[in-house]
């Protein structure tokens, strides 16, 4: 049984599981390659030692051998066990095992998954689950409360059209018109960030891309008088990587939007008037850093920006960059922030320039380039 077992060692190598057979008096006969990443034993250090090596020294005298009892006399076991790696360092797995005959032999299968491994990928189905769950809600809101918002800035504009409210008058329905455009922004945010689209990722040019985006941006960036200035450190023809085109443009967008509110927050005609957007290309990854002179965050909230619904402006929603960050990570990116208060903020992105394995966009050895060229 051994023999085969070893024979079919790439398949059973192949479970994410740590699979041992031993036979009736529990000595290991067989351990396949993911023993080792649970435990720490090689194959060639475990074969032929005591099943009991895994085990805690408290739980030889009748936590194991209950185990061998039910696996040879009756339907086996399955249950969570604390046992130790080589290191002596502990891990909390749950076991199964079963018992098989051979050749009028007895075996007996260990199989044992960590329950840290288990528990995560459970966290991973819950997520995901409540992310769906949350974005039929946030659809449902958006489509109870959009109406009654598009209703009351309506009437406020005709209001303002129809009559001559006194000064005062005027001025609350102001209040109102922005309040309901507060909102509205709000629910567009809420369903951006939950409704989350998967990425389709294509090779795209950097330059290309945020090209576009400065394009899409000046108009509004004209009429608070701020002025970008594109700088490219990406050599030619290698500004190429793979991304959502889209996702990406409005990532970049959310992140000038604040460096514009922020460098309108300091006088007209200074330098702080001007958003730097930088591209560079290092090894094998591409960034793109969008840095302004504005009033900057305090270092207190600079652990605290990527949060939903943390603004310290009252009229911002809070979901921008939580975006940006999703967006970021989503694509196998990482983003980095550096603000001095007064002095400015800038936001940094990295990507690799391309996503696949080694596997996929490269020949590993001369003699599979000479087989692919004939």
């Amino acid at each position: 049984m051994v023999e085969i077992l070893k024979s079919r060692n790439p398949f059973v190598d192949l479970v994410q599981v740590a699979f041992i057979v031993t036979d009736a008096h529990s000595k290991i006969l067989y351990a396949n390659r993911y023993t080792k990443r649970l435990f720490g034993y090689g194959r060639e250090e475990i074969e032929g030692q005591r099943i009991r090596t895994l085990f805690l020294e408290e739980d030889l005298t009748y936590f194991l051998p209950n185990i061998i009892y039910l696996s040879l006399y009756k339907n086996g076991f399955e249950g969570e066990a604390l046992l130790r790696q080589k290191n002596g360092t502990k891990v909390f797995t749950h076991l199964y095992t079963t018992t098989f005959k051979e050749g009028g032999e007895v075996f007996i299968s260990f199989s044992f998954q960590e329950i840290q491994r288990l528990k995560k990928l459970e966290r991973e189905r819950m997520e995901m689950e409540r992310w769906a769950s949350l974005g039929m809600m946030v659809e449902e809101i958006a489509h109870q409360v959009r109406n009654p918002i598009v209703t009351i800035g309506g009437y406020s504009q005709r209001l303002l059209k129809a009559f001559s409210p006194p000064p005062k008058g005027k001025s609350y329905l102001h209040q109102i018109l922005k309040e309901a455009k507060r909102l509205e922004t709000m629910i567009q945010r809420l369903e951006e960030y939950v409704l989350f689209p998967k990425p389709a990722f294509r090779r795209e040019r950097i330059e290309k891309v945020v090209e576009t985006v400065l394009q899409t941006a000046s108009e509004e960036a004209a009429e608070k008088g701020v002025f970008f200035n594109l700088e490219t450190k990406v050599p030619e023809g290698r500004g190429d990587f793979f991304i959502d085109r889209g996702l990406m443009a409005k990532a970049l967008l959310h992140i000038l939007e604040n460096s514009m509110e922020a460098v309108t927050q300091i006088p007209m005609g200074k330098k702080g008037s001007v958003v730097k957007v930088s591209l560079f290309g290092d090894g094998g990854n591409i960034g793109i850093s969008i840095s302004d002179r504005g009033e900057g965050v305090p270092r207190k909230n600079l652990d605290r920006i990527f949060e939903p619904f943390f603004s310290t402006r009252p009229n911002r929603v809070g979901l921008g960059l939580t975006f940006v960050k999703r967006v970021v990570e989503e694509q196998g990116g990482s983003i980095r922030v550096e603000s001095r208060l007064k002095k400015g903020t800038t936001i940094t992105l990295i990507f690799a320039k391309d996503r696949r394995r080694m596997l996929r966009r490269e020949k590993l050895s001369p003699e599979g380039a000479r087989t692919d060229d004939n």
